[in-house]
């Protein structure tokens, strides 16, 4: 019962504080922003990326380019295969994972909460506004969540690995959290970008925040920024 209420109290405080969810932007116009192209090639060797990767919590007040936005994206959803396959291996390919924005600081890029379509690599708003300081708050205060640029959530539906895979499905989820997670993190270093995985926040507070759909769970949460 006390997760219930909880969860009521954030969902109202989100949409009085952020406007409606998805659904309702989704019945409007909701604003698609295409994504460049991804780069396939890059300069630094994996093992060099592998040697420099690190968690870096402190952020300088510097705004992200939309192009680095759309390869973190890519790095960790993106297809690399006409039958529709991605750059993180998923369990029987059925792709449970679907991939927020939350961003404050980014060049060509308005404000608010963004959805990755890895199909069409683009992006749609569902959300408008700056939320980084509401989900810092949902994750127990770390501030850099609030301080960096933008953060990329992981949802996950796990109905899409459990209608196969029953239990044992959800630690399949699990595992592709991790590859996707991996994925972004050398991407970023790639860039010259700092990330930190976030683990600790209010699920249901998050899920409120952003307005998912019933059958999407926040895992992960990814802030990025300049170095």
């Amino acid at each position: 019962m006390r997760k219930l209420l909880r969860y009521c109290c954030y969902g109202l405080s989100a949409l009085l504080l952020c406007g409606p969810g998805p659904e309702a932007a989704m019945t409007s116009s909701a604003r698609i922003i295409p994504l460049p192209e991804p780069v396939t090639t890059g300069e630094a060797s994996l093992e060099t990326l592998l040697q420099h990767r690190r968690s870096v919590r402190e952020y300088p007040d510097t705004a992200l380019e939309l192009p680095a936005i759309g390869q973190l994206l890519w790095a960790a959803q993106g297809i690399t295969d006409p039958r529709g396959l991605r750059t993180a291996p998923s369990a029987g390919a059925l792709y449970p994972l679907e991939l927020y924005v939350v961003a404050g600081n980014i060049e060509g890029l308005t404000p608010g909460v963004y959805h990755y379509h890895p199909d069409r690599h683009q992006l749609q708003q569902t959300l408008p506004g700056d939320q980084r300081h509401l989900l810092a708050r949902a994750a127990h205060g770390q501030s850099w969540v609030r301080t960096a640029a933008a953060v990329v959530v992981i949802t996950a539906v796990y109905d899409r690995t459990t209608g196969k895979y029953a239990d044992r499905g959800v630690r399949y989820v699990h595992m592709e959290v991790g590859h996707a997670a991996q994925n972004l993190f050398l991407q970023a270093e790639a860039l010259g970008l700092a990330t930190v995985v976030v683990g600790a926040f209010e699920d249901d507070a998050v899920a409120a925040l952003l307005g998912l759909p019933g059958d999407a769970q926040p895992l992960m949460l990814l802030p990025v920024a300049a170095k």
